[in-house]
């Protein structure tokens, strides 16, 4: 069974992480801009102050939650509204942002074992809420980063953002309008330096014969297999990076084109990002 108070650990963990790479940045400096087209700093973090809040909505007012749908003036720009509604001063918002965080995870921990909590297309439970708010905190937190020209260390709980992103295989195919794949896919992922002398996170032990070296997802007989860092892989299905800028390998058909559709993220498919030797980026997620 997933340890969800683990899970919340690594998420208030990786908050706490972004947290700190914006709470001593200038005014200013919120508004610049970052690599996805229209959104400045203070856009990627509005929009997690945002996404908790509807997340919390759904661990505890599923009526709230579908009248924040329905009402909606254009469903397609949900997510850009979303983040211009909640858009206010650094101060403001910096504020916002924690405490709607500091609630969600309250809900989440709320959430009765085995209940479903409605999201976008899909329901999920708290535990998997949970494991896509670290998704999202990480691939937002790297938009700043990119922004402010920063590299930060890779830490475990990729190891989240990389299962979520194999569990999605199938949902990358479908957004993109391709039929589901029926052939099996094996990833083998090099765990970043840093995350092998970390004491091992209770929300991301491994139960499929990873080791502190390696995370694998997928069974051994696979003939489709991708392989490559795990940061890449996560950077890949989060549309953060273009697979040309990445170290993957894809062996087979199935894996080729999945990477091509990777999606983790909910919802229809995102832009992407462009090539690094090509102009532009892709849409924010």
């Amino acid at each position: 069974m997933v340890d969800l108070t683990a899970l919340l650990a690594d998420l208030a963990a990786e908050s706490e992480q972004l947290d700190a790479l914006v709470a001593a940045l200038p005014p200013e400096a919120w508004a610049e801009p970052t690599p996805a087209p229209g959104w400045t700093i203070g856009h990627q973090l509005a929009h997690l102050a945002w996404t908790d809040e509807v997340a919390r909505l759904a661990a505890t007012d599923v009526d709230a939650f579908y009248a924040s749908v329905t009402s909606a003036p254009d469903p397609s720009r949900l997510v850009d509204d979303g983040a211009e509604q909640f858009l206010a001063p650094p101060a403001e918002l910096l504020a916002r942002w924690r405490t709607g965080r500091a609630a969600l995870a309250d809900a989440l921990a709320a959430v009765p074992p085995g209940e479903k909590l409605p999201w976008y297309g899909t329901r999920m439970s708290a535990a998997s809420m949970a494991t896509a708010r670290i998704m999202e905190t990480w691939a937002h937190g790297e938009d700043v980063a990119d922004a402010l020209a920063v590299t930060r260390t890779p830490t475990g709980r990729l190891r989240h953002v990389a299962h979520l992103g194999f569990r999605t295989l199938g949902h990358g195919f479908a957004a993109h309008g391709r039929a589901l794949p029926t052939a099996p896919v094996r990833v083998e992922l090099t765990a970043p330096a840093s995350a092998r002398s970390e004491p091992a996170s209770p929300a991301a032990a491994s139960k499929d014969g990873s080791d502190g070296d390696t995370w694998i997802f997928g069974p051994a007989e696979a003939a489709d297999r991708v392989t490559g860092p795990a940061l890449d892989f996560c950077l890949l299905v989060t549309q953060r990076r273009h697979r040309a800028d990445l170290a993957l390998a894809a062996t087979g058909p199935t894996a080729d084109e999945w990477l091509d559709v990777a999606q983790a993220f909910a919802g229809p498919p995102g832009a992407g990002r462009q090539p690094r030797s090509a102009s532009g980026a892709g849409a924010p997620a």
